[in-house]
């Protein structure tokens, strides 16, 4: 047998809770980004955290582009992310064979750009970005609740901040699964979730499209005048960014076990069959369906004035195939929440089952999801906030930051064509973020008016 390898010398050092960057392991990192999984469940992950239930919202996004500008976006995201993520995974790969393996996306900050990047800016968003999507998930799974229960009962009266309420109690069950890894079989059965009712709304799209009280397609692009329309373009960008955001991939790569190279690359290509499949197959067929009409969801399209316009038991499958998808995505991005609070609270020379760590793990996830429940439920028009946090988190944290790690990382010659194209794609989503965010905050202004705590929507 040869010599160990330096990443296997890394996973021994990993398990015994030894140096990463330069510090011993944290409570975290030890207890919740655990080491020991495989590509295929890299895959499982990557998925759940992208294909997720905004991807419905994709024909939205198309009624401010229209086909052509729609499908240029579509593509070009698809691009880009996949290139940024693969850079990612390249430098995490780089620092992991020099003996310094990075577990978090702040811990790559810290040791490529600095501590302050980490501390101040890449932690902070990432956080917000992460919680964000935690209470923008558990408001969708409200909603359809709510959308499964007046199927059932016409006419009914429940209000949506009460199964917004039953949904966070079956949140803070979830939420105390002890590691990411621990996760790879609840997001195998989420990846076929996904499939599952990006399927099924395609097919509600042809029936209803193709049906004789179809609605009236018209796929002149949505807007009352000329800015209207430009800030529309902008807030599709953001849609479509957040569609396909992620924010964790080094704490998904860091739930493989070393050696890491080339784990990460399979794991992305496992993601985008499904990314491919359902984003455009859903975006197509439901801007197709319903042109420039197209609702902030496909789902409230198939509903109209409360009753449904597609078979009853076709719109029950896809709404309850979207509430069990929910529960994953919200699990897998509140993983980031728990790795700081298990850090602050946890104590790392303790076992992670014994009293000294179980109870602090079980008050402190219960309360992240309690706060994050009573957002959703306080402020049910959080479509508004979260393309914001798109905007501001997603764009520069999937678009724009890998570009510039690989860079100063790898300083590929300024000469060469990877400098200038990582260059090109930092400076233009840093602009395109800066730009959409502006135009999230508008929208928030003009929905302002409409805004009420607990509102019944």
């Amino acid at each position: 047998m040869g010599a160990p390898s330096r990443e296997d010398e890394e996973a021994k050092k990993m398990e015994a809770g030894g140096d990463t960057v330069g510090q011993k392991l944290d409570a975290g990192a030890l207890f919740v980004l655990q080491s020991k999984g495989s590509w295929l469940h890299c895959g499982y992950h990557l998925t759940t955290s992208i294909v997720a239930p905004p991807l419905l919202s994709l024909p939205f996004a198309f009624a401010s582009l229209g086909w052509a500008a729609g499908l240029i976006c579509l593509v070009i995201g698809a691009a880009v992310t996949f290139y940024s993520y693969n850079l990612i995974s390249l430098v995490l790969e780089h620092h992991a064979q020099q003996g310094r393996r990075q577990l978090r996306f702040r811990d790559m900050a810290t040791d490529i750009l600095g501590p302050g990047w980490g501390r101040f800016y890449i932690g902070p968003i990432q956080f917000l970005v992460c919680f964000g999507a935690v209470v923008a998930c558990t408001l969708l799974a409200g909603q359809s609740m709510k959308a499964i229960y007046l199927i059932a009962n016409p006419g009914g009266t429940i209000k949506l901040y009460v199964f917004v309420a039953i949904f966070g109690v079956f949140m803070m069950i979830l939420a105390q699964m002890p590691s990411f890894h621990s996760l790879r079989h609840v997001n195998l059965i989420s990846l076929v979730l996904c499939l599952a009712y990006s399927f099924c709304a395609v097919a509600a799209c042809i029936y209803l499209g193709s049906s004789k009280g179809a609605p009236e397609k018209d796929y002149s692009i949505a807007g009352a005048n000329t800015r209207d329309r430009v800030f529309g373009v902008f807030n599709a960008i953001a849609v479509i960014a957040t569609t396909y955001g992620n924010g964790i991939i080094p704490e998904i790569q860091a739930t493989v076990a070393a050696p890491v190279t080339g784990k990460m690359f399979k794991g992305l290509c496992l993601c985008y069959a499904v990314v491919v499949t359902t984003f455009f197959s859903v975006a197509i067929s439901g801007y197709w369906a319903f042109g420039n009409q197209s609702q902030g969801t496909l789902l409230s399209n198939f509903m109209v004035g409360g009753r449904a316009v597609i078979p009853e038991w076709l719109l029950l499958i896809i709404e309850l195939f979207t509430l069990l998808q929910l529960s994953a995505v919200a699990v897998v991005y509140l993983q980031p929440t728990n790795e700081v609070l298990e850090g602050l609270l946890s104590d790392p020379k303790a076992g992670q089952y014994a009293a000294r760590n179980v109870a602090p793990r079980v008050l402190s996830r219960t309360a992240a999801v309690a706060l994050g429940t009573t957002i959703a439920a306080m402020v049910p028009f959080f479509g508004d906030m979260n393309a914001l946090i798109g905007a501001f988190g997603f764009l520069p944290l999937d678009f724009a930051v890998p570009a510039v790690f690989y860079n100063v990382t790898f300083k590929p010659s300024k000469k060469g064509a990877v400098f200038w194209l990582n260059t090109t794609i930092a400076v233009v989503f840093s602009a395109l973020a800066v730009v959409a965010s502006v135009a999230a905050v508008r929208q928030i202004i003009l929905d302002a008016n409409s805004y009420k705590l607990f509102a019944n929507v």
